[in-house]
């Protein structure tokens, strides 16, 4: 059994300037119920990371502890350029923490909270990215479970043809390891309630098709502006996921095709079984009702790399992390 943590025995600020594991704490970037994110200075490389430090009710949970480190080897292991990729992961005075890249731009949840809809094409090369490190997760036997615009990060692209690098992150920290622990209550799953899959509600076995629906909530989002479904409480809208139909997400946004909708109804299909396979069978289909190939527009003064209008934040230098 973990012992106490005086790392957290006060504030999270107060840990900035203080040294955990070999990373000397410099800044807080993002906070959610169970975790906090720091950029911090890996002391052994000199290289720039975010750690972020689980609550230390989860480090003394040893069936939660043994599942975080398991997973989080798993995460370590993928080699994608679309997911974040996680330097080391243990524990240390009591509390679990997490080194990964540090990610200068922003999230998905801060773009469209500032922007707004995003055009069809951006919404399909952003969730090509996704659905690609979400499908390579399932093919190492892990799925994500937590699909949602904070966990997707938007930075910085190569150029015109590519203006953002999407990456997908918060591997290890996952709904059924929360379960397990008994951490997971209605109350816990408020901000991501609207991505979660009706098998994940009923408690059943779940594998790669949650994530395909998690996503597909979350494109729809993109485009629309709103999640599939938008209930007035949480036990309203855990029914919705479960048993009602979706609104058609033209409805929902004039000018956008028709031709969309029967591919978010196969997606968000109550039973896996009737979902597309992949993440990028979904986003296959998507692309295939585009009108015109993606395009990006983009003024003399702007360098090759930089995101189209209609997605870049305000400034880059401040990344956004949710947990």
């Amino acid at each position: 059994m973990a012992r106490e943590s005086s790392l957290f025995s006060g504030r999270p600020s107060e840990l900035i300037g203080r040294q955990v594991a070999n990373y000397l704490v410099e800044s807080e970037i993002g906070r959610g119920g169970m975790a906090v994110v720091f950029r911090a200075r890996d002391l052994r490389l000199g290289r720039t990371v975010a750690l972020k430090l689980l609550a230390p009710e989860l480090a003394r949970n040893d069936t939660f502890r043994k599942r975080f480190t398991h997973e989080s080897q798993v995460a370590a292991a993928i080699d994608h350029p679309h997911i974040v990729p996680v330097y080391e992961a243990g524990e240390t005075d009591g509390v679990l923490y997490i080194a990964m890249r540090y990610v200068a731009g922003s999230d998905l949840r801060h773009l469209l909270d500032r922007r707004g809809p995003l055009a069809l094409p951006d919404t399909v090369r952003i969730a090509g990215q996704v659905a690609s490190a979400l499908d390579a997760a399932h093919e190492h036997g892990l799925v994500h479970r937590d699909v949602k615009p904070g966990n997707i990060l938007v930075a910085q692209g190569t150029d015109s043809d590519h203006p953002e690098h999407v990456y997908l992150t918060d591997f290890g920290l996952t709904k059924k390891s929360l379960s397990l622990t008994g951490f997971t209550s209605v109350g816990q799953f408020v901000g991501t309630l609207d991505y979660v899959a009706p098998e994940q509600i009923s408690g059943r076995p779940v594998d790669g098709r949650c994530d395909v629906y998690g996503l597909a909530c979350v494109v729809c989002e993109a485009l629309t502006g709103r999640p599939p479904f938008q209930r007035e409480d949480d036990m309203a809208l855990l029914w919705a996921h479960q048993y009602d139909e979706p609104s058609p997400p033209s409805a929902a946004r004039a000018g956008l095709d028709p031709a969309v909708d029967p591919v978010f109804a196969k997606a968000l299909a109550k039973n896996p079984d009737a979902r597309y396979d992949t993440c990028l069978a979904f986003v296959a289909a998507l692309r295939a009702t585009c009108a015109t190939p993606p395009t990006t527009v983009r003024t003399a003064t702007e360098p090759d790399h930089a995101l189209p209008a209609s997605l870049r934040p305000p400034h880059w230098a401040a990344p956004v992390f949710r947990s």
